[in-house]
Formats: C-alpha cells, sequence, structure tokens
C-alpha cells in the first residue's frame, strides 16, 4: 500500500482491486512480458534492460484483491526532490475500461505528492484524455525540450 494519503478528488480503485508500491509484489515476468509484446513504447525489449529499469525506479502495481494477481503496473524514475518521469504505464486488456487505469495513475500521483515534486512528466501517444483527468496538461513550452537518442 501507498503511505501516501488519496489527494481529495482522487477517484478510488474499483472494488476488488488494490495499489501497491512495493517492489516485491511486481510480477517482473508478466509485466516483461506485457511490456515487451504488447506495447508500441518498448517491443522487443529484453528482460534484462527492463529488470535494470525496474532496479533503478519507483515501482507501483494494481493487484486482483482476491487472487493477488497482478492487472497493472508502472514506474517512475526520480530524484524525490525535483523531478519524475512516469513511464511504462500498462493495464491488462482484461480489466481497461473498468476506472483502474485512471485510478492507478491517480494513487502514483498522490504517492509522489509528498516529494514535493516540481514537475511529473510522461509521454503518451493515445491516452491524453486519461492523464488530462488527473492535472496533466501539454507541455507549456515544448520549444525548450530536447532529447539525445543513443539508438
Amino acid at each position: 500500500m501507498s503511505d501516501a494519503p488519496d489527494l481529495p478528488g482522487t477517484p478510488g480503485l474499483p472494488e476488488g482491486y488494490e495499489f501497491s508500491a512495493d517492489p516485491a509484489r511486481v510480477d517482473v515476468g508478466r509485466v516483461h512480458g506485457w511490456l515487451s509484446s504488447d506495447t508500441y513504447w518498448a517491443p522487443g525489449r529484453p528482460r534484462e534492460k527492463h529488470e535494470r529499469a525496474m532496479a533503478s525506479s519507483l515501482n507501483f502495481g494494481v493487484y486482483a484483491t482476491q487472487s493477488g494477481e497482478q492487472v497493472a503496473y508502472a514506474r517512475v524514475v526520480t530524484d524525490r526532490a525535483l523531478f519524475a518521469w512516469l513511464a511504462d504505464v500498462y493495464v491488462d486488456p482484461s480489466v481497461r475500461g473498468k476506472g483502474v487505469g485512471t485510478a492507478f495513475v491517480a494513487r502514483i500521483r498522490d504517492h509522489l505528492a509528498p516529494f514535493g515534486l516540481s514537475r511529473l512528466l510522461l509521454a503518451t501517444e493515445d491516452a491524453h484524455g486519461v492523464y488530462a483527468r488527473l492535472g496533466f496538461r501539454p507541455l507549456e513550452h515544448p520549444e525548450q525540450y530536447m532529447a539525445h537518442t543513443f539508438d
């Protein structure tokens, strides 16, 4: 469970699901399978690289309360003071459309709030509406941002 309280207006997870910030609960094989075979951003990602990314991140999950089965995953790369990057957000197709994804990202946002971060960034190709409902906005000055690609 998260040790941070929900912020006012945080959507709750549907009944039968629970949020956890405990990295020991993450089903690494399942998450790697999701990301490497069912995403547009990480197809074919090697498991070793995925495990290194997890080791340097805060890891979050949503789990079915009865079975303990993981149904969602995300990680955050952060300095825990000023900046964070929300990455690898994935919700199992079997629970999409039930509000799990929106509530999950809200819980992650709330978990990070005590750090006093200035900015939480993410990139998405297809879920702008989900994130906008939680206070995310397009970059105010995208021309100020740059990226370096090592490929």
